[in-house]
């Protein structure tokens, strides 16, 4: 089937595209490096003519509160518009474990924006919610980073590697809508303070992971399961030490 990618040319969305391939499925990577920007709508009709599902896997190059709502609103409704006129089957984002939980932060209460469009469109839809990307764990730290030392709280931390995501993406793409949400995680959950502290200690870096119960993650504190999946999340088959 013709499965449209968009965010198609970006970490997740190469590694899709490739897989969707290796399965004998028409992959379209779609992104403004492609000539299709869901946010102004160029390329869109034409990049969805005779497609059956469209994965939206796209990010937002901004963090700031206005700017990933703005992204986030826009590209959905122009995504769900084109499709309804496409005849598109399946919808399927990719979103974060814990998008809709306190405490608030703005890309997570961006994407829980972004779900809510999907569920209240008429296109049959399938969220899939990730974890953290093995891959972002260096900028986790850096953000996290203060005078030379890196600040963790002790909360339940389970970070998959992008292989794994795309993985679980691509077979919910090729499946039936599930009209609901489906978390994936990574194979281990750990404490969060611990994790860093081990993964810098690998990498040779002598910053000094603390303990702090009042860490902020992003600008907002971590409750205890705010990063992990309840019961029943798919999990990813890589662990951390054999993926670094």
């Amino acid at each position: 089937m013709k499965i449209v990618v968009v965010g198609g040319t970006g970490l997740i969305g190469s590694k899709l595209v490739a897989k969707l391939d290796e399965r004998g499925h028409e992959a379209v990577a779609a992104s403004p490096s492609t000539g299709v920007n869901a946010v102004t709508g160029e390329g869109l009709a034409e990049a969805l003519e005779g497609a059956s599902v469209v994965v939206d896997v796209s990010k937002s190059a901004s963090f700031e509160e206005a700017a990933v709502r703005e992204y986030f609103e826009t590209s959905t409704r122009n995504l769900l518009a084109a499709e309804a006129d496409a005849g598109v089957g399946h919808h399927v984002v990719l979103s974060i474990v814990g998008a809709d939980r306190p405490p608030a932060r703005p890309y997570f209460q961006a994407k829980a924006a972004q779900e809510k469009l999907v569920e209240e469109s008429s296109i049959p839809f399938s969220l899939v919610r990730a974890t953290q990307f093995f891959e972002f764990v260096p900028s986790i730290a850096d953000e996290a980073t203060d005078g030379g030392k890196v600040r963790m709280a002790p909360v339940l931390f389970q970070p998959i590697a992008g292989d794994d995501v795309a993985r679980a993406v691509g077979r919910v793409a090729v499946g039936e809508p599930t009209n609901g949400r489906v978390d994936v995680a990574g194979p281990e959950q750990v404490r969060m303070d611990e994790f860093f502290r081990e993964a810098l200690a690998s990498w040779g870096d002598p910053r000094e992971v603390v303990t702090d119960p009042h860490a902020l993650y992003f600008g907002a504190e971590l409750r205890e399961r705010s990063l992990v999946p309840d019961d029943g999340a798919t999990l990813g088959e890589i662990r951390y030490r054999d993926w670094r």
